[in-house]
């Protein structure tokens, strides 16, 4: 997915637009545990990097990924879209929240085999 969110400043639909809570952490598998087909990145990079390219050069909201979600299917090698609204009573945006445990992926409830332990303790 492609979004360009809060642009222009203050009028564009922001991410708690798309999704107004956060999931808890631990909730959303990392990468290496949900699995990403190794092409996507750079595809999804080179868009990132032409909205970016279209916002410097001072292009047209209309011609930016503003209010609206760009979806990319690769295995279809198709793309879609569904439109995205700034919701005038939500609460402005200061501070980010602690990210971490969203990147680290779900919690393990397993305990460490002995060999682990064993490893952790010597060293």
């Amino acid at each position: 997915q492609l979004s360009v969110f809060n642009y222009p400043p203050s009028i564009g639909p922001t991410y708690r637009d798309l999704l107004p809570t956060p999931p808890p952490p631990g909730d959303v598998p990392s990468c290496a545990e949900g699995g990403v087909l190794g092409v996507l990145p750079g595809t999804m990079g080179c868009l990132q990097a032409t909205e970016v390219l279209k916002i410097i050069l001072g292009r047209s909201p209309n011609e930016i990924c503003t209010g609206r979600v760009l979806i990319y299917d690769a295995l279809q090698m198709k793309f879609g879209e569904i439109h995205l609204t700034r919701q005038s009573d939500r609460e402005m945006i200061t501070e980010l929240i602690d990210y971490q445990g969203f990147c680290a992926g779900p919690k393990t409830t397993t305990q460490p085999s002995k060999q682990q332990q064993s490893l952790t303790s010597t060293t």
